[in-house]
């Protein structure tokens, strides 16, 4: 009988340590969507070698980045979970959508721009082709919904137009997906630049939360964190910094900005900063167990990665094959 759940896929970079922005943004709203979806999510090691990583770093971090992924909710009894480099048919997949994508439409895309100026001494073609594998990622797996924040609506966009582009010319082969924003919690900013989102690479160190950071830093970082002029604690577009708190705070303790409002009606901004900090802390703290635990199990991880693997590579090889007889190649 047909799955009638429909498909998700997403995944993150394993280029720095995750963040409280990754948490509530992403990996938090990917654990609620496990029993109503088929997910299937993917540490994408491919993406990150457009920027030069240390070999040793990048292994470590892909395995972290995996364990933070379950500690934090991602089931693999519900989920595929797997390492983007395991299954080939994303980079073979990637070579065929490249001859039917765009020069202008891969030089209009942001994030090339933006990394391009970031990283002017190596502006590599990978950098430029960037969008045509995550159109891979996707399109493998015929995936009805991605997980998106607004910044990568782009990336999103330009997948279903090399999609429709080679349906219209092939036949119908791949499924056109849509991005899927939560509505709660999609943009957590930096706490010493709330104008700008939450970033593992944000040069200040007090800017972001990781996952991993320990209470006592949490705190510290809160203590630290931007608010606005005056005194009132209250969401609105001209104190970022305080919006951006209770943003923060919604999203942990599950209330909404209106409750958490009043919950710090007539306190000053020394105790709300202490009081996120807390309620941080305190949700973060049972994902770090379950990431220590399972960093004492290998063995277990292993399995995970590899079982996700052959799962993925079951779905997308079919996705190949077709993709492969339509634009003329002879079968193996």
């Amino acid at each position: 009988m047909e799955n009638a759940k429909k498909r998700i896929f997403s995944g993150v970079q394993p280029s720095g340590d995750l963040t409280l922005g990754n948490y509530i943004g992403a990996i938090k709203n990917w654990a609620k969507l496990q029993d109503d979806y088929e997910c299937i999510y993917c540490i994408v090691d491919l993406h990150s070698i457009t920027v030069r990583q240390t070999p040793a770093d990048l292994r470590r971090r892909t395995l972290e980045v995996l364990m933070q992924y379950m500690a934090a909710g991602i089931d693999p009894e519900k989920s595929v979970i797997f390492i983007q480099s395991h299954v080939s048919a994303h980079a073979e997949l990637a070579w065929v959508l490249g001859c039917n994508a765009q020069m202008g439409e891969l030089s209009r895309m942001t994030q090339f721009k933006e990394k391009s100026k970031k990283h002017a001494d190596n502006i590599n073609a990978g950098l430029f082709t960037y969008p045509v594998l995550m159109a891979a990622d996707i399109l493998v797996y015929q995936a009805d919904l991605v997980p998106v924040g607004h910044d990568q609506l782009q990336h999103v966009e330009i997948a279903r137009d090399i999609a429709n582009r080679f349906n219209h010319y092939y036949s119908d082969t791949f499924t056109i997906p849509e991005a899927y924003i939560p509505k709660v919690g999609q943009r957590i900013m930096s706490l010493q630049s709330p104008e700008n989102k939450m970033s593992k690479s944000d040069p200040n160190p007090n800017g972001c939360i990781r996952l991993l950071d320990d209470k006592d830093t949490i705190i510290r970082k809160f203590k630290r964190a931007v608010t606005d002029s005056g005194s009132e604690i209250k969401s609105a577009a001209d104190k970022p910094g305080v919006t951006n708190l209770l943003s923060i705070y919604s999203a942990v303790t599950n209330k909404t900005v209106e409750e958490a409002e009043k919950d710090f009606e007539g306190k000053g901004y020394g105790e709300f900063k202490l009081a996120v900090g807390e309620a941080v802390a305190d949700t973060l703290a049972p994902v770090q167990a379950e990431f220590c635990r399972l960093q004492g199990d290998k063995e277990y991880v292993e399995s995970v990665y590899k079982k996700g693997a052959e799962a993925a590579s079951y779905i997308a090889s079919k996705t190949l094959r077709k993709v492969y007889k339509k634009v003329g190649f002879i079968a193996k």
